[in-house]
């Protein structure tokens, strides 16, 4: 395939999204300053102290009310010729006008103006009116923040416009940082967070067949006669969440991801990158090597226990840092599990494997050999004859729960066609950038393809690590471009069709919160669902070569980057208010919970959820941060969704792996696509 294809060549405008969204258009600066009282607004709405987080553990001070204006911006900013608003949520509907203005950082002054409308609906019973304030119009590269001239005090926090390369280049860095510090075994990377290294047991890790659970994960006994007695190396690997198990589930879907983004995106992306994500592409691609035995046609598909029994600790019961488990607790049997992790087998050497996971590995080794075939060639070619033994075992009749963790309910998958159609399609793409004839896969993509299409569960999700039909459909249109196989089971114009799908979907679901946020807030995985919502909108512009969704794609990664009810930018360090109490235990126990440094820059966590959920284990540090002003983030609950940065709260502020995997991406389609 032309490598060029892969580089998306759209621009950043969109007709008519502020219609969609009904945007007011800005108005010049001359009538906020006209007066001398507007003056005065202004000043005081450019100094006004910046907005933080308040960490509220410990303290017996009444939180203050909620505000009766709030102004919610995206933190980190806007492209410059990228769609730009703000939403104004208010207790009460103003007797007049909201007249709000954009200032100037430095000069004080005005850079746009205008009067908030219309009302974009309720958010709750508490603020029963969102306010839409476009300001598209602001071009000149600076810092801003948004004000209403009659309540200086609900200025927004500062936020850039600028050029999209300059705005992104800190988030994609703060991604790659945050993947370093989940760096597990002995090439972790030093840091402010990390100063050993931890499980290095793992090197000589017994395996064992997967034992019955119930529905928390717990077995009966001990492991022993589960043992296979083989012992393999399971070192490395990025912990998967705030805790230190891995997953076969978790880390191939980042791993597509990652690699996908270096592959389409070497600019920002790539070798030679201001934030080069190379290195931690094979950092889990050497891991998930580790758990594919190519000799044996053996697959591993997880490392540690989460719970265990009344007998034995699992991760999940204590709290600690990671090089304390080799030796944690001497020799007591109870801890046995926390010194030497399970590692579970998914089936006899050979037999056949849960689709869903063969689908992704094979998109992974394949995408290791597009990534790494000049660099490395031995390597690469290495990878290619995995991608094609594991695609050859992938169980395509499976019957019942898919493999993915114990328990399942972990990571609930219940779909495959869509992994093996990434599958089968990026296989076709390495064998033809190796130069080497397609046995079928390209017909098996189309195939796969189809029945997805034509399935059950097309349209009912999307770009997630449930849901990867997405990515599926641009690399297939891509992979059949110039194409003239005939008889192929989908068109170029079905994938199409089926990527615009999944973006009406999300634009049904906008039309009905005053957010316009593409994604119910009151579901697990709301960040990474919004960063995946951007992914496709880019997508599909890039495959049309017109802007048909740009606008929106810059809207939802707004939503998560703090344009929201809660105010809060859901990826760590990007922005001004993000979680300070996530439940992470290195985090926890050696980083700030005041957001200054050292943070796991670039985690992105849960975000709103239906609810918050509690409970502390022994040695965690309590931590619970309220929003600016000292008032609850419960203050701003909405839309049956609430927020709460707690380190109790892993259903809200809990990062991993998987949840980051989207941002570095959608930062980098916003980088490519607007110059």
């Amino acid at each position: 395939m032309d490598d060029l294809l892969r580089v998306p060549r759209v621009t950043a405008a969109v007709a008519g999204f502020g219609l969609v969204l009904g945007l007011c258009v800005a108005a010049g600066p001359a009538s906020a300053q006209a007066t001398s009282a507007g003056r005065s607004a202004v000043q005081k709405i450019c100094h006004e102290p910046v907005p933080s987080s308040v960490l509220s553990t410990g303290s017996h001070r009444t939180p203050a009310g909620a505000p009766a204006a709030a102004i919610r911006v995206d933190q980190v900013g806007y492209p410059t010729g990228a769609l730009k608003q703000a939403e104004i949520m208010t207790k009460s509907k103003p007797a007049s006008a909201l007249h709000w203005v954009v200032v100037r950082a430095g000069s004080c002054t005005v850079a746009a103006s205008g009067l908030a409308r219309p009302d974009l609906g309720a958010w709750s019973k508490r603020y029963g009116w969102v306010w839409g304030a476009g300001f598209s119009g602001v071009h000149t590269p600076g810092s801003y923040r948004v004000g209403i001239l009659n309540d200086p005090s609900a200025a927004s926090p500062w936020f850039r416009v600028g050029p999209a390369a300059q705005l992104y280049a800190r988030p994609l860095a703060n991604a790659l940082s945050f993947y370093q510090n989940e760096r597990d075994g002995p090439d972790f990377i030093h840091s402010a967070l990390r100063s050993a290294p931890g499980h290095l047991n793992d090197a000589s890790a017994m395996t064992y067949r997967t034992p019955p659970v119930d529905g928390n994960g717990n077995f009966k006994g001990s492991l022993a006669k589960y043992a296979t007695g083989v012992r393999i190396n399971a070192t490395g690997g990025w912990w998967d969440a705030g805790d230190y198990l891995h997953f076969v589930e978790t880390t191939s879907y980042t791993e597509a991801i990652l690699l996908q983004g270096i592959a389409s995106f070497p600019g920002q992306m790539g070798a030679g990158a201001s934030a080069d994500f190379t290195g931690e592409a094979r950092f889990g691609m050497d891991f998930l090597q580790r758990m594919w035995h190519q000799k044996t046609k053996t697959l591993y598909y997880e490392v540690g226990t989460g719970e265990a029994n009344s007998y034995y600790f699992a991760d999940h019961d204590i709290w600690r840092l990671p090089q304390a488990d080799d030796h944690y607790m001497g020799s007591n049997p109870h801890y046995i599990y926390i010194r030497h992790p399970p590692v579970f087998r998914a089936a006899r050497p050979g037999s056949l494997l849960s689709p869903n996971l063969a689908g992704r590995l094979t998109a992974d080794f394949a995408l290791c050999y597009q990534v790494f075939r000049k660099t490395d060639p031995g390597y690469a070619d290495g990878c290619l004859r995995e991608a094609r033994t594991v695609y050859s075992l992938a169980n395509t009749h499976w019957k019942g729960q898919l493999m993915t963790a114990i328990p399942f309910d972990f990571y609930p998958e219940t779909s495959w066609k869509d992994d093996m159609m990434l599958g089968a399609t990026e296989l076709a793409i390495a064998l033809r950038d190796a130069g080497r004839p397609d046995t079928g896969y390209l017909r098996d993509a189309a195939a796969w393809a189809s029945a997805w299409i034509h399935g059950k569960q097309a349209l009912t999700d999307t770009l997630n690590l449930y849901d990867v039909s997405a990515l599926a459909d641009y690399e297939l249109d891509l992979a059949l471009r110039g194409q003239h196989v005939s008889g192929l089971a989908v068109t170029r114009a079905q994938l199409l069709a089926n990527l615009r799908g999944q973006i009406q979907k999300g634009i049904h679901v906008a039309a009905s919160d005053p957010f316009r946020f593409g994604f119910a807030w009151d579901q697990y995985d709301t960040t990474t669902h919004g960063a995946g919502l951007t992914v496709m909108a880019k997508e599909y512009d890039a495959l049309t070569g017109r802007p048909v969704y740009a606008g929106w794609a810059q809207h939802w990664l707004d939503n998560i980057l703090g344009s929201n009810g809660w105010g809060v930018s859901l990826v760590v360090g990007d922005g001004t208010v993000f979680p300070d109490c996530m439940q992470h235990q290195v985090t926890n126990l050696v980083g700030s919970h005041d957001g200054k440094p050292p943070v796991l820059a670039g985690a992105a966590v849960e975000g709103p959820n239906s609810f918050a959920a509690t409970g502390t284990v022994p040695n965690m540090r309590r931590c619970n941060a309220n929003a600016p002003g000292d008032v609850p983030y419960a203050a701003y609950n909405g839309h049956k969704a609430v927020f709460q940065d707690n380190v109790q709260s892993y259903s809200t502020v809990e990062p991993a792996i998987d949840l980051t995997a989207l941002t570095p991406l959608a930062f980098a389609w916003m980088d490519q696509a607007s110059r």
